[in-house]
């Protein structure tokens, strides 16, 4: 069974617009899935589908073989989400937040209790526990809703903007729970992000989404077989020999399009063979954000 299923998944607002056009996804247990786009995308509104707030105008979905729309309490029972701006209850403190929510899931007092001192500890906020949430920054709010999502173990997660509001310090520290909590736990993990640097750092498996539509979806070397099959070679040398098809993009500095990294080393030997002094040289592939534009401008084209 996969974690969770998108199937032809459609979402048309009242109005005519169209926010989710026919998506197929699956995702297996244990994946950190990058789901990648602008702002308006329809990132958000997958989410809410996935978590039963909206129903399907077309397809459908599960959730570990569990109807969001129709089984909104088995579905919610085995998943957990954070939302970019967290809503909780001010006038708790941060371990009566996590409480409240535990209980709201039938996880047992002592039980829930030991839980909301782990998570508070794990994500730094041990010393704010007693403090209403009133008092918390956007940080720290950011990181109670991900103890508040964690609070009943699920074994899906849901993250729109994870990291948003976070110090780089406080970011690396849920980047780790991530990682674990899918490594260690199998827990499979659904990130909503606009940052596509960041997605690269953390994901195993990206979607790219534009304007409802799935562009594509794969590990990053599927993505860039794709689109780009080969690499960007970047050479630092005093000269090059004619022979060689490259491209001068500076004083120096030169690139060329290789098909595989099996070529460089006969490249060196021609450049230093023919009296050349090499300083640098550097494979590149694309990343996430070229790949990205690449796909967007091909669809764009598509459309034409």
């Amino acid at each position: 069974m996969q974690a969770v299923e998108l199937d032809h998944l459609s979402k048309t607002y009242p109005g005519g617009k169209r926010a989710v056009d026919q998506i197929s996804l699956a995702l297996k247990e244990g994946e950190v899935f990058g789901f990648l786009g602008p702002n308006g995308a329809g990132k958000t509104t997958t989410v809410k589908l996935l978590n039963g707030m909206l129903t399907p105008s077309e397809g459908s979905c599960r959730v570990l073989g569990f109807d969001p729309s129709k089984q909104p309490e088995r579905a919610h029972a085995v998943s957990g989400v954070v939302t970019e701006h967290a809503q909780m209850y001010d006038h708790l403190t941060g371990l009566q937040n996590l409480l409240f929510y535990g209980s709201l899931f039938g996880v047992a007092p002592s039980e829930c209790e030991k839980r909301a001192k782990s998570l508070l500890e794990q994500l730094e906020l041990s010393r704010a526990g007693g403090q209403k949430l009133a008092a918390y920054s956007t940080g720290m709010r950011q990181r109670l809703s991900l103890a508040r999502a964690l609070i009943h173990q699920p074994q899906v997660l849901f993250l729109d903007e994870p990291t948003s509001g976070l110090d780089p310090e406080s970011a690396q520290n849920v980047n780790r729970m991530i990682r674990r909590l899918a490594g260690e736990r199998g827990v499979t993990v659904f990130l909503c992000t606009h940052q596509l640097r960041y997605a690269q750092e953390i994901c195993t498996r990206y979607g790219l989404i534009d304007q409802g539509r799935l562009l594509a979806a794969g590990t990053l070397e599927e993505l860039r077989a794709r689109v780009s099959p080969g690499l960007t070679l970047s050479l630092q040398a005093s000269r090059v020999p004619d022979s060689l098809p490259c491209r001068a993009t500076g004083a120096g500095l030169f690139e060329m399009e290789l098909h595989s990294e099996e070529e460089i080393p006969q490249i060196v030997r021609q450049i230093v063979g023919a009296g050349g002094s090499l300083y640098q040289v550097l494979a590149k592939r694309p990343s996430l954000e070229e790949l990205y534009f690449a796909l967007t401008a091909q669809q764009e084209g598509e459309g034409q």
